[in-house]
């Protein structure tokens, strides 16, 4: 049944299959092979089985009534009906002919009728089993009549297709290979065919991205010598270039005799529409030095690739080239000198052009508001469309589109609201490009419902449309539901293209999703789009944020191009993961490439910097930022800051932040956060009430950093105030502030505020139970962080390597030995944890304060691992406080072999010898 339409259908395709069926054996048992259909479709591949389960109850009934009609020499019910049909057929084609392709001769399958009408599609088969007897004797004599008239047959057949028109429309319905086959037997038989023919096939393949059929009509215009025809040569130029193959459009071009006006036009227009502008430019004034003289059209495709590459001063060349040949005052080239001008970052001489404009159209309203949207300038776009507005000029799609686009730009939502009221009104609402825009802008306004209420009403949905949503879900974070979105996108046939692919590579690096990421690679790979740069960018990063370095190496080297984007995504891979070396040295490859950075680059590297810390390559980054031209940008001046404060340079970071022309939240939040991680949590709360002093409002990174500097100086006044403010700014259902606040106030001695703020959080991450745990485990409260990690596995979350820090440091506070090697054997048997120096410390720790030194060092000797200064000073610290001065002594010798000059190790043993003769007379 796999051959039919599906098991539903196989009851009519049963009752419509009798009589065009070929039978395989008149009895089933004759076949050879079982595997055989009994019956076969004699034109399309569809075949039956007698014995399938799926065939309807009454198909044996049906096969015997058959069998014996066959045998009585009698026709089937279902057959005579059909010869009836065909009959009729034959008789209406015989009395006009001229109404039915002949396909005799140009059919390349036995399925393709040999005569189809030209309205109804109905068609006719020669050796049809059920054509009446005199269909041959007729078709004989017709055959003869037309040998008698002169000519064969097949020159007839090729004749009927008159003067190309029959092959143009064969075009014009996509059926390219059926045209080009007619041509082909045109040239066969050595007739010429007519020039439109070609001109169809060229147009067609332009239109269908069709090189494989452009090649071959390509050849039969070199065969019949139309290669030399300038006309049919710019047609070659332009369908070799929207097919994409500009290699031979430009030896097209090159080998062509003659070029004229709409030569150049094509060219040109072929290197402007790829990106190349360049190459356009060049052309332009190639075609200038022979002396054409550009048109209208030439000035707007030139002026096209200005604004591509934007090439301002060749652009400004062109417009007064464009005043001297009369054309400004052309509403089109007008528009265009508009459009280069925005794209060109050039928005006032554009307004200016835009301004002296004697008539605008909705094309010129269209780019203006197009070139303020695309600068960010969301508010000057709306505020030109009200101007639009005034004067009477009616929206367009393209102005819908543009002008939400500019609310999305500036998270316009009430303007962009009042546009889909507007867009309603104009009944573009159904137009799929605007409803994409609508489902983007809102989006990117943060109101996922009203975009997801757009998406599900769209009677018609693209990859657009799909990866607008996904991209949706994406930015807010919402990285499940994006992926969720990607599989119904699958199930309703949608193919996503490298746009759709890039978004859904973000959405998985969002939530580090690796394994959908490898899934999503497989597809991209599948599909033919690894090699596309910006999909193999998305591909490092994704890797790289998912924690998996070995992928995204593996997917760098491979690239066969690689831009600054590339580079960016591996280095910030490196440095997201606290390879800071790595890092740098990928740069200076990245230098012997002659990859020229960006300002990203120098954020990613001066993050690097920071992480390992390296303040001398920071240094050397920071006089390449300044030779570059960016020490003005405030993106790259905020990680100088972060950079030097992490690095301990504050005098560095305070003087980049005094010389920044303008400063931003991220600027103070990196100051401040350097003088916390300094220790200075005074001057950061200073620094505090100077940014209040200054008008900027501080966000949600800023408290944290603010609440760490009141812990780390127990400014529990200053913290209750923070906390005010936090409420006020709305912050407070924020799970990072929260857990902030609950250790502020756990590590200022407020476990009461700290268990407060604790319950009363909407959401609870395990860094906001860690921070309680620590609280409780500061205070010596050991029996009460137990329960509160009782409390929340039973709440669904689960333990990380920093909750076993803070509750064996509790257990360790409140001699809670037992309870503290159950907790340790715990996490040595779950899978997902690896017990860390941190660990080993703190049993050390636990099993010292219960005076259990001799356990302690054991515990030390069958460590799996190498311990480490601080497991030994532990040991030694206990041995000091119980005078045990030969655990001490053997400790003492670890930590010198490991740093000899530890000065805190000779205190330690000093005091443990002074203690001793008290000890040992107390032992006594």
């Amino acid at each position: 049944m796999d051959l039919l339409s599906g098991n539903r259908s196989i009851s009519h395709n049963r009752t419509a299959m009798a009589g065009v069926l070929l039978e395989s054996s008149t009895v089933v048992g004759q076949k050879k092979d079982q595997g055989f259909p009994d019956f076969k479709h004699k034109t399309v591949e569809k075949a039956l089985w007698t014995d399938k389960r799926f065939n309807p109850p009454w198909v044996h009934s049906r096969l015997a009534a058959m069998v014996q009609c066959q045998q009585q020499g009698q026709s089937t019910p279902e057959s005579s009906g059909r010869a009836v049909r065909i009959e009729q057929l034959w008789q209406e084609f015989y009395s006009d002919p001229s109404k039915w392709w002949d396909n005799r001769y140009i059919k390349r399958t036995p399925k393709y009728p040999d005569f189809k009408h030209k309205n109804t599609n109905e068609g006719l088969w020669v050796e049809d089993s059920l054509n009446p007897s005199w269909v041959k004797e007729k078709m004989a004599a017709m055959a003869w009549n037309q040998t008698q008239s002169g000519g064969g047959l097949k020159s007839k057949v090729l004749a009927s297709f008159g003067n190309g028109d029959e092959v143009c429309k064969l075009c014009g319905e996509g059926k390219l290979k059926e045209a080009l086959h007619i041509v082909e037997l045109m040239v066969e038989q050595n007739t010429q065919a007519p020039i439109n023919s070609y001109v169809g096939l060229l147009k067609g393949c332009a239109k269908r991205k069709a090189l494989a059929e452009g090649k071959q009509v390509h050849a039969l215009i070199v065969e019949c010598g139309l290669d030399l025809n300038t006309f049919i040569g710019n047609l070659l130029v332009d369908m070799y270039a929207k097919c994409g193959s500009m290699l031979d459009a430009r030896k097209v071009f090159n080998t062509m005799p003659k070029h004229n006006l709409f030569s150049w036009t094509a060219i040109i227009s072929a290197y402007a529409n790829l990106g190349e502008g360049d190459e356009a430019i060049d052309l332009f004034q190639q075609m200038q030095q022979t002396g054409i003289v550009p048109d209208k059209v030439v000035f707007v495709v030139v002026l096209k690739a200005c604004g591509r590459i934007a090439a301002l001063e060749q652009g400004k060349s062109l417009h007064a080239q464009i005043i001297k040949s009369g054309f400004e005052s052309d509403v089109i080239v007008g528009s265009a000198l508009v459009d280069m001008y925005a794209k060109c970052g050039c928005l006032e001489h554009g307004r200016q052009v835009f301004n002296n404009m004697h008539e605008r159209d909705v094309v010129s309203w269209n780019v203006m508001i197009a070139g303020y949207a695309q600068k960010g300038l969301g508010k000057e776009a709306i505020d030109l469309y009200e101007e639009m507005k005034q004067e009477d000029v009616q929206p367009s799609n393209v102005t819908y589109v543009v002008l939400l686009n500019a609310c999305a730009s500036i998270a316009a939502l009430e303007q962009g609201k009042q546009l889909h009221s507007r867009i309603i009104k104009s009944g573009f609402e159904s137009d799929v490009t605007v409803g994409n825009a609508l489902v983007d802008m809102y989006a990117k306004c943060g109101c996922l419902e009203y975009g997801r209420q757009v998406f599900n009403n769209m009677h018609e949905r693209n990859a657009v449309s799909w990866t607008a949503m996904i991209a949706g879900y994406a930015q807010q974070g919402l990285g499940k539901e994006a992926l969720a979105l990607y599989e119904q996108m699958k199930q309703e046939g949608v193919q996503p293209d490298n746009v759709t692919y890039v978004v859904l590579l973000k959405a998985c690096a969002s939530i580090a999703a690796l394994e959908q990421g490898k899934k999503l690679h497989s597809h991209i790979i599948t599909n033919g789009c690894e090699l596309d740069l910006i999909v193999g960018s998305a591909l490092v990063d994704m890797y790289a944020k998912c924690g998996s370095i070995e992928h995204a190496c593996q997917v760098f080297n491979g690239m066969h191009e690689r831009n600054v984007v590339s580079w960016n995504s591996m280095i910030a891979g490196y440095a997201q993961r606290g390879l800071g070396k790595e890092a740098l040295t990928l740069y200076e490859q990245m230098k012997e490439e002659c990859v020229q950075p960006d300002d990203v680059t120098y954020v990613v590297l001066l993050k690097a910097c920071a992480s390992i810390p390296a303040l001398e390559r920071g240094k050397e980054l920071h006089s390449h930022i300044i030779r570059s031209g960016f020490e003005m940008d405030t993106i790259v001046c905020d990680a100088l800051v972060d950079m030097y404060a992490k690095c301990g340079s504050i005098e560095r970071a305070l003087q980049v932040f005094n010389n920044m022309h303008e400063r931003n939240v991220v600027s103070w939040t990196a100051l401040i956060g350097g003088y916390v991680q300094q220790g200075l949590g005074k001057e950061a709360l200073a620094l505090y009430e100077q940014m209040k002093e200054e008008g900027m409002k501080p966000d949600n990174t800023t408290y944290v950093i603010l609440l760490k500097a009141c812990a780390s100086v127990a400014a529990m006044k200053q913290g209750k105030e923070l906390h005010s403010h936090i409420i006020r700014s709305g912050f407070e259902s924020d799970v990072i502030v929260g857990s902030a606040l609950v250790d502020m106030y756990a590590k200022c001695g407020s476990i009461e505020h700290a268990r407060q703020v604790f319950n009363n959080m909407h959401e609870r991450d395990v860094v906001s139970w860690n921070a309680m745990i620590a609280g409780y485990a500061q205070q010596g409260l050991g029996m009460e962080a137990l329960i509160f990690l009782e409390q929340m596995q039973m709440e669904g979350t689960k333990p990380n390597e920093v909750t076993y820090v803070s509750v064996l440091s509790a257990c360790s506070q409140s001699r809670l030995v037992d309870e503290g090697h159950q907790l340790f054997d715990s996490m040595c048997k779950d899978p997902g944890l690896t017990p860390t120096m941190d660990h080993y410390a703190c049993m050390v720790d636990l099993l010292g304060r219960a005076g259990c030194l001799t356990d302690a060092e054991n515990f030390i000797n069958k460590m799996p691992v190498q311990p480490d200064v601080v497991v030994w000073m532990t040991l030694l610290g206990a041995a000091r406080n119980h005078g045990h001065v030969e655990i001490g002594r053997r400790a003492f010798n670890s930590v010198v072999k490991l740093e000899p000059e530890n000065a805190a190790a000779y205190v330690l043993l000093s005091n443990i010898y002074a203690a001793a003769p008290g000890c040992m007379r107390k032992q006594k």
